[in-house]
C-alpha cells in the first residue's frame, strides 16, 4: 500500500510534463489497463480541462495479434514500449501472478527505456515483484480479488488526480488517505 501514493504522484508529474502512461495486462487485466487508461484519459480531466495522455497496449487487437503472430506472445507489449515509450513515461503492469512473460518483458523494456515502471500484484507478485522499480503487492490468492484490487488503486489514483489537478498550482500531499476523497 506504501507505493499508491508514488503512483499517484508519478501520474501527476506524467500529466504536468506532458509524457504518456501506458499500461498492460493479461485477461481481466488487459480489461483492467482499459477501464484505467479510459479514467485517467477523461475521469482525472473531465472538469480540468482534460486528462492524461494514456494508452491501454491491450487494446488494439490488430497490433497485438501482429505482433503475437510476428515476434511472439511474450513480445506483444515491449515491442511497443520500444517504439512508442520515452524516457520518463509511465508503466503499469497489472498481474495476478506476476508472471506471465508478456508483462515481464513489458517491465524490461519500460526499465530500460528509462520509464517510470509499476506493477500492481497479487499472489505471491512473482517475476515482476522484483523488476519493477515501485510494486503494489496484495498477498492474496483470489484473482477475482486480484483484478478488483487493480481496479481499486486505479480509481484512488484518478479520484486524487481529479481533485489535484495540473492547471492550478497546490500543495500536492502524500498522504494515502488523500488518494480516496474526491473534493
Amino acid at each position: 500500500m506504501g507505493e499508491i501514493p508514488g503512483l499517484g504522484e508519478a501520474l501527476r508529474e506524467s500529466w504536468k510534463l506532458g509524457r504518456t502512461t501506458y499500461l498492460c495486462g493479461n485477461g481481466g487485466s488487459a480489461g483492467n489497463a482499459i477501464h484505467l487508461a479510459n479514467d485517467f484519459f477523461y475521469g482525472a480531466g473531465v472538469s480540468n480541462g482534460g486528462g492524461l495522455k494514456v494508452e491501454a497496449l491491450s487494446a488494439n487487437p490488430a497490433v497485438l495479434t501482429c505482433l503475437a503472430n510476428d515476434i511472439g506472445y511474450d513480445e506483444i507489449y515491449a515491442e511497443q514500449i520500444r517504439i512508442k515509450a520515452n524516457p520518463g513515461d509511465v508503466l503499469i503492469v497489472l498481474s495476478g501472478s506476476g508472471n506471465s512473460a508478456n508483462v515481464v518483458r513489458a517491465l524490461e523494456m519500460g526499465n530500460a527505456k528509462g520509464m517510470k515502471t509499476f506493477a500492481i500484484l497479487a499472489f505471491s507478485g512473482g517475476r515482476c515483484k522484483k523488476i519493477a522499480q515501485h510494486s503494489i503487492h496484495f498477498e492474496i490468492d483470489d484473482m477475482q480479488i486480484a483484478e478488483d484490487l487493480q481496479l481499486i488503486v486505479g480509481h484512488m489514483c484518478m479520484q486524487w488526480l481529479y481533485a489535484n489537478p495540473i492547471n492550478r498550482e497546490i500543495e500536492v500531499t502524500s498522504d494515502i488517505s488523500a488518494l480516496g476523497k474526491v473534493k
